[in-house]
């Protein structure tokens, strides 16, 4: 494991530096909690509302992540994955596919030819609770098999007893592992608890070399808020100030409609711009929010709903 005090990116950041932002991480929650709230009652224009409803298409992660997921349900996820609506063709393909990384060659497969990415969980998702070399061997794996993208969970029972060094160095090693490989850092915020602490374990893993920091894993019964993600993006614009690096957001876990989405779209480009508005930078890990958004985008463009069958199953 790397134990350098430097991190190998285009502007190197030592791990005192970390340790300030690390340290200076009081948030105003009132202040905090008003700013969202206001975002929140924005509303927008139909025509508006279409093209936000087509780019969070383009923004979700279709993910299976069970016991029972087999080929056949891969392949299924994938095709709804290309084309969410085989009776729409200016609807955009989703960005991603999310599988365990012993099903990463089946989606590549399927998915081949077309704008779709794979992405593997890895590090011993959810729980992460094995040593640093099973979580480099399960990397590896799943990059050979060819993802391209790999998301990670932190420490956080390192990170929760103060070893931010832990922590911090567990993110080094496997970005050198992913090399051009997208890393996706998912945070857990309903294990870390306060806005504090999910601003260091997002200064943390943003130092450390992650392309992405994610809300949740969707395995817990605490998942993404629109409080944790401001506090996120408040973390990624402060990376920006101190290297010129534009990292991306991943938010998951308890988004099912098109109306919590957008809000999620409103706050991110009333606070970071436009440049987030791209699934370069911003993701939703939601699979049943893409049902709803097909259901509304069939509403405007028609005047009516479809039957919940109306839209293949992934």
């Amino acid at each position: 494991m790397q134990n350098n005090s430097t991190v190998k990116n285009q502007n190197n950041i030592s791990w005192e530096s970390v340790l300030e932002l690390v340290y200076d991480s009081k948030i105003d929650s009132v202040g905090l909690k008003e700013r969202v709230s206001s975002l929140a009652t924005r509303s927008i224009k139909k025509d508006s509302k279409l093209q936000a409803l087509n780019m969070i298409v383009s923004m979700c992660d279709l993910t299976t992540l069970e016991g029972e997921d087999t080929e056949g349900k891969i392949s299924q996820m994938a095709a709804k994955a290309i084309n969410p609506d085989p009776s729409d063709g200016e609807i955009n393909s989703v960005a991603a596919v999310c599988v365990y990384p012993a099903l990463v060659a089946t989606a590549k497969e399927k998915v081949l030819n077309s704008s779709v990415k794979v992405a593997a969980v890895s590090s011993y998702f959810p729980s992460g609770q094995v040593p640093m070399d099973s979580k480099i061997l399960d990397t590896q794996y799943a990059i050979e098999a060819g993802a391209d993208e790999i998301d990670i969970v932190i420490n956080r029972k390192a990170f929760l007893e103060g070893d931010y060094r832990k922590v911090f160095d567990e993110i080094v090693a496997l970005k050198e592992v992913c090399k051009d490989v997208h890393l996706k850092t998912i945070l857990e915020v309903g294990d870390l608890k306060t806005y504090e602490n999910i601003r260091k374990a997002s200064l943390i893993s943003l130092a450390a070399g992650s392309d992405f920091i994610k809300t949740s894993t969707g395995k817990l019964s605490v998942g993404s808020s629109r409080e944790a993600c401001y506090v996120m993006l408040k973390a990624v614009l402060d990376y920006k100030r101190l290297t010129g690096l534009s990292a991306g957001i991943k938010v998951a876990g308890g988004i099912r409609d098109s109306k919590d989405a957008i809000r999620y779209l409103v706050l991110i480009n009333e606070e970071m711009g436009d440049e987030w508005l791209s699934p370069d930078l911003f993701r939703f890990g939601a699979s049943s929010l893409l049902d709803d958004v097909l259901k509304q985008i069939k509403k405007l463009k028609t005047g009516a709903y479809q039957a919940g069958y109306y839209f293949p199953r992934g």
